[in-house]
């Protein structure tokens, strides 16, 4: 009993690593919306960029320009971070406010960002943004 005792002791469960993440964002839409944008993510002491690309349904109209920042948690890898995410949300802005946002991907990934948000724009809608890493090109954090 105490060396199952002990065994159990030594024994740790996996944890997921975060990363940081800076992301610029321009969108635009009457109805249905479309954004794209670049960013970085900082994970395991490396920086990846990555490109974002989105569609929103439901009430848009306007334009903004995002920038934001925030950290992506509960990757296990670095492959984790890229696919599609989904967002139920809404926002607004005239000339400038404030933006947040969070996505989650089909790995259990959820990105949490906030930052200023420029431009004329109000939206209540469904979202998909897909991102994608090029993991081939890191620069030391």
């Amino acid at each position: 009993m105490v060396a199952f005792l002990a065994s159990t002791g030594l024994a740790s469960p996996s944890h997921a690593i975060s990363g940081s993440v800076r992301v610029s964002i321009a969108k635009a839409g009457l109805v249905v919306g479309a954004g794209a944008g670049r960013g970085t993510l900082s994970f395991r002491h490396r920086n990846y960029r990555f490109t974002v690309r989105g569609l929103s349904f439901g009430v848009t109209a306007g334009a903004s320009i995002n920038k934001l920042v925030g950290r992506a948690d509960y990757m296990n890898e670095l492959g984790d971070f890229s696919g599609s995410y989904t967002v139920v949300g809404g926002g607004g802005a005239l000339l400038g406010g404030v933006s947040g946002v969070q996505l989650k991907n089909d790995k259990g990934v959820i990105i949490t960002l906030q930052g200023p948000k420029a431009g004329l724009e109000l939206a209540a809608n469904i979202s998909t943004v897909v991102i994608t890493l090029d993991s081939s090109h890191s620069t030391p954090d």
